[in-house]
């Protein structure tokens, strides 16, 4: 045996291990790629119908954010009314609190005068009282 067929064996032994080692590998690739492509037909089957429902819940949102928009509008309007009103409120019961006040003193006077009438009328009767009554 020479060199040559030697180096041709040991050659072939090396191409025979390697393709030993490469077939397994290569299977595995095959199947994984077969995968791949399920895979992917799945997801291209799959995609379209979610990308719809997620461009409609995004419209859903987007309606329910106009919504609450103009609910919100209304809220402002309403509490703005509502703290006019209570600002009417507040004038209305500041003027009665301070007309009562002058009333409570004007009927404070009235019967502060009712009472000195009646003392000065009383003590007058009492001094001319006998001469009055036919006595």
């Amino acid at each position: 045996m020479t060199i040559v067929e030697m180096a041709a064996i040991l050659v072939a032994v090396a191409f025979a291990v390697l393709v030993g080692y490469l077939v397994p590998v290569l299977i595995q690739v095959r199947k994984t790629v077969a995968e791949s492509e399920q895979l992917l037909a799945k997801v291209n089957n799959d995609l379209p119908p979610l990308i719809g429902e997620l461009r409609a819940m995004s419209q859903n949102v987007n309606d329910l954010t106009e919504q609450a928009r103009g609910g919100v509008e209304h809220a402002a309007i309403l509490l703005h009314a509502v703290g006019e009103v209570g600002e009417s409120v507040q004038h209305v019961h500041d003027v009665v609190r301070g007309s009562s006040g002058a009333m409570l003193t004007n009927v404070a006077s009235v019967v502060a005068g009712f009472k000195a009438a009646t003392r000065v009328m009383k003590d007058r009767f009492r001094g001319e009282g006998g001469h009055h009554n036919g006595g």
